[in-house]
């Protein structure tokens, strides 16, 4: 299981009574933010995407409506193969409905046409900004912990992964940074060094789907290349959508710590 985090920049955890729980305390929290007039904000996509940033009302320790701290096999390999588990924020609720991808709000015909057909692959943290959406490592993550919340079909949007796509975003955004003090890493440009990683994770790694169930739980590099598959004909029409929680706390160090090894 290490080595297959370390060499393909995901891994899967299989069901634990401990995460189920959790899920289910999760579940209703999230129905609940979901319904929640002051997140009306983070409906988008035609009505097909909650997005959902830190909608769940957790605490530090993750624990959500009474279920406890998160803990399982998941929380347990952070702490051995990463590093202390942090204060954990708000989770992200990300609700995918029938009929995903639809236009975001304010999406132009060629952003809508990649999340269609790369199912909107990205890495987390780049945030664009500008008329030219220049893209800057303003939000370095330490990991990303997948939770799913509710039983969907596997054609229901699920995530996708790009297998060792963290290796070639390393080397590009190493490449990028090299030279700069490690103060002025979020200020620098890497768009054409992402856009060039991306166009060669595309023709060289494996695209992998991860339909999961509640109790289940996977763990993605900071630096994997990732996204949403299209919600398929044979998903149905599951008016309650599927829902997942992601932490994504930021890694101690900022940029130059989130360039490092593990």
């Amino acid at each position: 299981m290490v080595g297959d985090y370390g060499r393909l920049g995901w891994v899967r955890f299989g069901h634990d009574p401990a995460v189920a729980r959790w899920a289910e305390h999760a579940r209703v929290a999230a129905l609940a933010a979901v319904a929640d007039p002051k997140n009306a904000q983070w409906l988008d996509g035609e009505g097909t995407w909650f997005v959902g940033v830190d909608a769940l009302d957790n605490d530090p320790e993750g624990g959500v409506a009474g279920s406890g701290p998160l803990t399982g096999d998941a929380v347990d390999f952070i702490r051995s193969h990463i590093g202390p588990l942090p204060a954990l924020h708000r989770a992200q609720v990300s609700v995918i409905y029938p009929g995903y991808p639809r236009p975001r709000a304010g999406e132009g015909e060629a952003a809508f046409r990649y999340r269609a057909r790369r199912d909107a692959a990205h890495v987390d943290g780049l945030l664009a900004s500008g008329p030219d959406r220049r893209r800057r490592v303003q939000e370095p993550h330490g990991f990303i912990l997948g939770l799913p919340l509710n039983e969907a079909a596997p054609g229901a949007a699920p995530l996708v992964v790009w297998e060792g796509s963290h290796h070639i975003m390393r080397a590009a955004f190493t490449a990028a940074l090299s030279g700069h003090s490690p103060q002025d890493m979020a200020t620098v440009d890497v768009t054409e060094a992402y856009q060039d990683a991306r166009r060669k994770v595309f023709q060289t790694c494996a695209r992998i789907e991860l339909p999961a169930r509640p109790g289940e739980a996977y763990l993605l590099h900071r630096m994997a290349l990732h996204g949403v598959a299209p919600w398929s004909a044979e998903a149905g029409d599951d008016r309650e959508g599927r829902m997942i929680a992601y932490f994504r706390p930021e890694i101690v160090g900022g940029v130059a710590a989130w360039l490092g090894a593990n």
